[in-house]
């Protein structure tokens, strides 16, 4: 399985940021040094030459290099034998039973595995929750060869796909760069290999590559899935576009698309201004038809300046029904906002949703600090579990169905983003994530999730 590599390969990981070379071969396991030991002593413990040793950790070839207590190094198969991943756990052979009625599943992860910037450590993490999916996986008899290169952003991404082993490859999942997208399409392409690419690209190689499953969605999809969903949810309701004044704002996209599909659909639509005067801030809602208020930027202080107009309104009009709809964003204020959203019924649309509350998450969360050593960063969505709804929903799903896999029916049980998949234009397109989801922020003080 996958032992080779680990949780303790993740530890290196953040130790040193200089091991690019090593993360692209075969180790049957990571040793820590202890106090003393030597690497005489450690080649003689695993039953491998120094010369072994010293090439599968570059390092020590530096200058002054001398192994310290704690280090973290990599042990080698000895030469001649195998590189394969079986555990060498209490059920091994429980393992092999089982590798003897299911296909291996081999994976590939091309991305930033380093410490140098903020780039490789959210990719260190999306790794590790990959890893805690394959042991999950393995629990259920899934049998998995897992294979790392760090691929930088200035890595030649060719070199790393004329490496040993890439072509064995079922699924890759990578990259983080739009410019090395390219050459990995048409290297899964001409193999027959399924790339996963897990975040945001530039570049439209999903329509032209059947193998491509794309699970960033560009704003342009995503706002307008969440028009169609708010024209058919809200179809009574009135609609008051606030304008906050932000130049920089790019939500410009989703009003502009909103305004076009409300006029299409007969909705009725006012405009109002932050800046106005509460009067005639007031002209803006309907007294008659429920009031959905929409600003065009997500920026916090426009938020709190609107929710603070809304409540001098509230007061004068109490009989009113006023909502808000809001973005993605506003998942990041929701803890200093809680009371505002439930009282205004927000809705927020997204395509993931961390719940610290659940169970399940609280679960993760224990064991990823237990692994790890240290707790998930606080980042939204969460790298660590988008590493590992991914290596379940994609893992699992080919491990079934092979190379018939096709990503079109969601996982009811991630732990944060459902995936679901369609084909992009074109019949010889790739598989376009399509998952949406609106965040409820309940008037009884409750959340809930309405999935689409």
């Amino acid at each position: 399985m996958i032992r080779f590599l680990k949780y303790s390969l993740l530890t290196v990981l953040l130790c040193l940021a200089t091991i690019a070379d090593a993360q692209t071969q075969n180790y049957r396991e990571m040793h820590k040094v202890k106090k003393g030991e030597t690497i005489f002593g450690i080649a003689k413990k695993y039953e491998i030459s120094i010369e072994e040793l010293i090439k599968a950790n570059p390092d020590m070839n530096s200058v002054g290099y001398e192994l310290k207590k704690g280090d973290y190094i990599f042990i080698p198969y000895p030469t001649g034998k195998p590189a394969t991943t079986t555990s060498k756990d209490k059920s091994a052979q429980q393992n092999k039973t089982v590798a003897a009625k299911t296909n291996t599943v081999k994976v590939g992860i091309m991305l930033p595995l380093h410490n140098v910037d903020g780039d490789g450590r959210r990719m260190v993490e999306y790794y590790r929750g990959i890893l805690m999916g394959c042991d999950k996986l393995k629990k259920e008899g899934i049998n998995i060869d897992i294979k790392a290169w760090n691929v930088a952003i200035d890595t030649d991404i060719n070199q790393t796909l004329s490496q040993q082993g890439a072509t064995d490859c079922d699924v890759i999942f990578g990259p983080l760069y739009s410019k090395q997208v390219p050459a990995l399409s048409e290297f899964t392409k001409k193999h027959g290999i399924k790339l996963v690419i897990p975040f945001s690209i530039t570049g439209n190689d999903v329509a032209k590559n059947p193998n491509i499953f794309q699970v960033y969605q560009s704003p342009e999809l995503f706002y307008g899935e969440v028009v169609k969903q708010f024209t058919t949810r809200f179809s009574g309701s009135h609609v008051v576009v606030v304008d906050c004044n932000d130049k920089q704002s790019d939500k410009g996209v989703f009003t502009f698309t909103l305004r076009k599909a409300l006029a299409d659909k007969g909705m009725t639509c006012s405009i109002t201004n932050i800046t106005n005067s509460d009067e005639s801030f007031a002209k803006a809602f309907s007294t008659t038809k429920p009031n959905i208020v929409v600003l065009n930027t997500a920026r916090s202080p426009e938020l709190n300046a609107v929710i603070a107009k809304l409540d001098k309104y509230k007061a004068t009009m109490p009989s009113v029904k006023v909502s808000l709809f809001g973005y993605t964003e506003w998942l990041m204020y929701a803890k200093y906002n809680m009371d505002k959203f439930c009282k205004y019924d927000t809705c927020v649309p997204s395509h993931f949703y961390y719940n610290p509350l659940s169970t399940a998450t609280k679960d993760f969360s224990t064991e990823y600090l237990k692994k790890f050593d240290q707790s998930m960063m606080d980042y939204m969505p969460r790298f660590a579990i988008t590493g590992y709804d991914h290596a379940m929903f994609f893992i699992r799903g080919i491990s079934k169905q092979g190379k018939l896999f096709n990503g079109t029916e969601p996982d009811a049980k991630a732990l944060q983003a459902q995936l679901k998949f369609r084909k992009a234009d074109g019949q010889n397109s790739g598989m376009q994530n399509q998952n949406l989801m609106f965040v409820h922020y309940n008037t009884n003080k409750t959340i809930s999730i309405i999935q689409f």
